[in-house]
């Protein structure tokens, strides 16, 4: 088995996606706003799927209050410090400066517009 993809109630599918696709090299692959909004977006490696929806069944979460510790998307990324700055510049927030790890890992840890954890990795030996 292998994951499809992982699914978030958001606000603003549409605008979600566009900023994902603009700054973090994902693609759209499925589109719809009926029966609700939704938008399912590729990754880089085309292999990670996510799926950003307006269900009007259940309120969205209040992403900013959620402590990076408890949840959080981790993204491969050679040159932390430029793509920190990129996002930054639109419309993140630096929740965790770049930090270097005992164990030779590089991670920084930012919120999406909509609050959710973006955690960037450098890792010395990749994991996947």
């Amino acid at each position: 088995m292998k994951i499809e993809h992982i699914g978030f109630q958001v606000g603003d599918p549409a605008a979600m996606a566009e900023w994902y696709v603009k700054n973090l090299g994902f693609s759209i692959k499925r589109s719809s706003d009926e029966p609700v909004p939704v938008r399912f977006i590729g990754d880089g490696s085309g292999k990670v799927m996510l799926e950003v929806y307006k269900n009007p069944k259940v309120d969205v979460p209040d992403y900013p209050s959620i402590d990076p510790l408890t949840f959080h998307i981790a993204y491969e990324c050679g040159d932390i410090s430029r793509v920190t700055e990129k996002l930054i510049r639109a419309g993140a927030t630096l929740v965790s400066p770049l930090e270097n790890l005992p164990n030779g890992d590089q991670i920084a840890i930012l919120r999406d517009p909509w609050g959710i954890v973006i955690q960037l990795c450098n890792r010395k030996n990749p994991m996947v």
